[in-house]
Formats: structure tokens, sequence, C-alpha cells
């Protein structure tokens, strides 16, 4: 049976009825403890937690033991729905980019700690493929490239590092990076549709506050369901 992993944050799936007949389970592996929904034909991990009141920032995330628990059930591939600040002018909120490679200047985690393993980082083409056909399918309009660059969180951005960013990248994030690391280590072809919620910090003249970021995000919440409903359409 065709299984497919996929990783986003609570207000995009809670939205969507592909979990309605869900059983939610806690699972525990050798990198911890990871919570999932699992419906006929989704395992779903909100990387923030379940619990609004209870938000798991962007750097305490455990991308090992999501990833690992996904790899358990099974799943085949995993898709990531990430929210993303554009760093530039042309691609504005609303819009839907599939990233095709990413930057991070710093750490990200690894299932490997005493051995020298040295991965070359990726985003599955296969995968990135089928989500473009899949957004094709929906007329849903999507940037089918770019270059996320992932920042540690949970501070927002400075306007001299999206102008720096900004040269090398097109939109930033704090998650998919690291998502897509821990998964080419355990061998799952993974990649990321992103829902372009703000402009970075000082693009465009108007403030960056939080309440933007959130109304983007719940906006852009329906397109990656529609998209995701085709994938699972033709896919599985």
């Amino acid at each position: 049976m065709y299984l497919l992993g996929v990783i986003s944050n609570k207000s995009v799936m809670e939205r969507s009825d592909l979990l309605k007949n869900s059983v939610a389970r806690s699972m525990k592996n050798k990198f911890g403890q990871a919570s999932v929904l699992i419906s006929d034909r989704i395992a779903w991990i909100p990387r923030h937690g379940h619990d609004s009141n209870n938000h798991i920032l962007p750097h305490l995330i455990n991308h090992r033991a999501n990833l690992q628990a996904l790899k358990d059930l099974g799943a085949m591939e995993i898709v990531g729905l990430n929210s993303v600040g554009s760093l530039k002018n042309n691609i504005r909120p609303g819009m839907i980019v599939i990233p095709d490679d990413f930057i991070t200047m710093t750490a990200t985690p690894t299932i490997h700690q005493n051995s020298a393993i040295h991965i070359t980082p990726s985003l599955d083409e296969k995968v990135r493929q089928k989500l473009i056909k899949a957004a094709f399918g929906s007329k849903i309009k999507v940037v089918k490239k770019g270059t996320y660059w992932q920042t540690p969180g949970p501070r927002l951005e400075t306007k001299a590092e999206i102008k720096m960013m900004a040269n090398f990248a097109d939109v930033v994030g704090m998650t998919m990076a690291s998502e897509a690391v821990i998964a080419l280590e355990l061998a799952m072809p993974y990649a990321s549709v992103c829902s372009v919620d703000n402009f970075g910090n000082g693009l465009v003249k108007k403030p960056l506050t939080m309440k933007e970021i959130i109304a983007g995000t719940r906006k852009n919440a329906d397109l990656m369901i529609q998209l995701l409903q085709r994938y699972l359409k033709l896919y599985s």
C-alpha cells in the first residue's frame, strides 16, 4: 500500500479532510519521540506539534525522530509543506515555489554521530517533478525552481541579512534544509512545496509582522491542500 509522508505546519493540514479518519500515534525511536496522524494514504507529522499552546520552535524540532518515524511506518516518499518568506520582488505572497536546491550556513542535524559519512545534499528530483505535475493538473501556478535559504530561527532575519541572502537564494525559511538532509541520510525521497506567505524583512516598505505571516500561511493553505490531493490521486 502506498503511504505518503507529509510534514507541515498544523495550520495547513487542519484545513483538510485528508486526515478525517486518521489515527494518532506517539512513536518512539532511537532519536526520540514523534507524534504522527495516520490515515489510509498519509502519515502526517505537524513539525511544530499538535498543541498551539506548546509550539515547538524551529531550532527545537526533532527532525531525526520525525523522519525515522515516517520511515518506520513505511512511507514511500516525503513531501514537506513549508512556509517561507520571499527574497525577490517578483516572488510575491500567495505564490508557491517548488525549490530545487537549498543553502544553510549553520549546522544541520544528522543521524550520524561517530561515523565519517558525508552525503551530498539534494532534493529528490522525481518527487519534485511529480509535485510540479500535480500542481499543473490542479491549475495551480508554481515557480518550478528556486533556492531555499535556511536560517536557524526562531527570530526573523534582519534587513541586512535579507539583502545579502537575496543575492544567492529566492526564499527563506527555518526547517526545510534540515528535513531534506535527514531524509537523504535515511534514503527517503524528499521534496518540498513552499508557500510564500510574506516578503522578507525590508524587501518592501511595509513592516514585517507575525500577523502578516500567519495570515499569508492561512490564505495559501487551501492551495497546498489542493496540490497534495492531486498528488495522491495521481500517484497513490
